[in-house]
């Protein structure tokens, strides 16, 4: 088995970084195939106009993982732990806009992991006392992202950069519910010999069974 797995091409692994927010929410979406990294897309989730009812961003969030998700069948969530701050009330709502993201990813069985932040500033930048603008001055280099793309907002390549520092672990941290295709594939030996066609194969291991 493990001769056959290895024989096997690179699969590509959807990993979905998220850099938790109650005003604004980063959220990154990167296509891994061996060392190859495809950026497939990096935005914010916007809340400023929702006012002060904490429940309805949260709903927001929930509701926008959950279109992300579907469209993007990501494999794995990295997401970044909440700083340790003075504000009792902010560090609260900040822990909750986490946990509802985790919660969506969870409710598609799509296993996560955290990261603090200055393990993510370090992953890319090798200092983990990095500015958000060097973060993204790296990501920019390391990604050949061109300029006009990068979003004004630096909550997008902050997630980014969680979704980064997931791909250099090589998904070792995952601790999560849920599979890896290795792991399906090791434990659904007959399924080796069904072709493999990219998202297609994908979205048909993931749809829920009739």
């Amino acid at each position: 088995m493990a001769a056959l797995l290895a024989s096997l091409p690179d699969l590509p692994k959807i990993i979905m970084g998220v850099d938790p927010g109650t005003q604004i929410m980063g959220y990154a979406i990167i296509e891994v195939t061996g060392q190859r990294v495809s950026v497939l897309r990096y935005d914010v989730i916007n809340m400023k106009s929702l006012g002060t009812n904490h429940a309805v961003k949260l709903k927001k969030i929930f509701d926008r993982m959950i279109e992300l998700i579907e469209e993007f069948l990501p494999d794995e969530l990295a997401i970044e732990a909440p700083f340790y701050g003075t504000n009792v009330q902010s560090m609260l709502k900040l822990g909750r806009a986490q946990g509802v993201a985790i919660a969506a990813c969870l409710s598609r069985q799509i296993p996560y992991v955290e990261y603090a932040p200055t393990k993510v500033k370090q992953a890319v930048t090798g200092s983990g006392a990095a500015s958000k603008e060097q973060v993204a001055a790296m990501l920019r280099q390391t990604l050949k992202l061109p300029v006009e793309d990068v979003p004004k907002l630096l909550d997008a390549t902050d997630a980014l950069a969680v979704a980064m520092c997931h791909h250099y672990q090589k998904g070792n941290n995952v601790q999560a519910g849920g599979k890896s295709w290795g792991k399906f594939l090791s434990d659904n030996p007959s399924k080796l010999a069904a072709p493999v066609a990219g998202k297609k194969a994908v979205a048909a291991r993931k749809k829920p069974a009739a």
